[in-house]
């Protein structure tokens, strides 16, 4: 087997990451991008290959391509820049996975599906803390109740805080609806439309409503109709959501979004060892029946980065010892409801 693969988009703060583990993992990234300057110095560091290019360039992207078996895509927003990477992907006959969350993502790489069969090779958008714990939760809940009809997911955390790279596509959603899963179809509604308490095993935390990516790939994954997806939130900023509607103009405006761009680019790259090393992550998870009967379980493991690091490798190395199936594919719809477990201090809590 190949222990080397892509690495795009290498000098983000999750990538850094990732080129941080890949070595427990046994596999060897080559950092590619088109900052070079940052590259380089990262490569440097580790003492790594590298390639410059732009996602523009699609020449130049296709002949680095075409040297490796997988590519491991991290530069976001990805609404910005998977459709080029998926593309190319196809044309080099490269296995593509990536760390988005972004439901248009999902929805967008599941149309590449028959083209992907026809290459060889496998698209598994969402390999990090998006989406394989609440995927792998997603797969766990259906197993235990087979005739569910509505799914609810919920995720928090003790400690930690975003990237520069989840900030910025944050930023970038801002003033934009949510969406739900309703009988099959997505469905837009306001953000934080719900709101709800969840007890998380080790601690209760109040939760709402968010566009997260299990919109679209727990219905891949399961087959449940009807999805909601939770995220943990100060009660304070719920009830000043509700008035969202009278400003969403407001916050669309490119001047504003460039005043919260900006800012987030004079912040911390993300968090501390330190701070990754105390935090957790918490997710939950509830099925329904149509009698009304429910089933719920929840996880706890290592922060969402420090996740998300593993999680992908994991991925990464199981594709490059040929262990995938071909086209579209979700985390848990390929390598079932136990990848999740595979990460380093995951487990189910209660």
């Amino acid at each position: 087997m190949s222990n080397r693969f892509l690495l795009f988009g290498a000098n983000g703060y999750t990538a850094t990451l990732i080129v941080r583990y890949a070595k427990n993992f046994g596999l060897i990234p080559v950092l590619a991008g088109r900052n070079e300057q940052a590259i380089v110095s990262l490569a440097k560091e580790f003492g790594l290959e590298y390639r410059i290019t732009s996602l523009e360039d699609s020449t130049k992207l296709d002949g680095i391509l075409n040297e490796f078996p997988l590519v491991l895509h991290a530069a976001g927003p990805f609404k910005h820049t998977a459709k080029q990477m998926i593309e190319a992907c196809i044309r080099t006959k490269t296995h593509y996975i990536d760390i988005t969350g972004e439901i248009v993502v999902f929805e967008m790489a599941k149309k590449y599906h028959e083209k992907a069969i026809a290459a060889g090779i496998m698209i598994m958008p969402g390999v990090g803390f998006d989406v394989v714990p609440t995927d792998c939760m997603a797969l766990h809940l259906k197993n235990q109740m087979p005739d569910a009809v509505s799914l609810q997911l919920a995720f928090g955390s003790i400690g930690g805080m975003y990237s520069k790279g989840t900030a910025t596509t944050m930023a970038e959603g801002a003033g934009e609806k949510s969406a739900v899963r309703l009988n099959g179809q997505i469905v837009s509604v306001p953000l934080g439309h719900k709101g709800k308490w969840v007890d998380f095993g080790e601690r209760r935390l109040f939760t709402m409503t968010i566009p997260w990516g299990d919109i679209s790939t727990a219905y891949t994954t399961t087959g449940i109709p009807n999805i909601e997806v939770y995220t943990a939130i100060a009660p304070k900023v719920f009830k000043m959501l509700k008035y969202q509607w009278a400003f969403n103009w407001l916050l669309k405006l490119p001047f504003i979004r460039n005043i919260q761009l900006k800012k987030i680019k004079t912040g911390l790259a993300g968090p501390t060892d330190a701070l990754r090393s105390v935090a957790k992550s918490l997710v939950w998870g509830e099925v329904k029946n149509a009698k009304g009967e429910t089933t719920s379980a929840k996880l706890i493991g290592p922060e969402g980065y420090t996740l998300t690091a593993q999680s992908s490798l994991i991925i990464a190395k199981k594709i490059l010892e040929g262990h995938f199936k071909l086209g579209y594919q979700t985390p848990a719809g390929c390598y079932g409801e136990h990848l999740i477990l595979e990460v380093e201090g995951m487990r189910y809590n209660g």
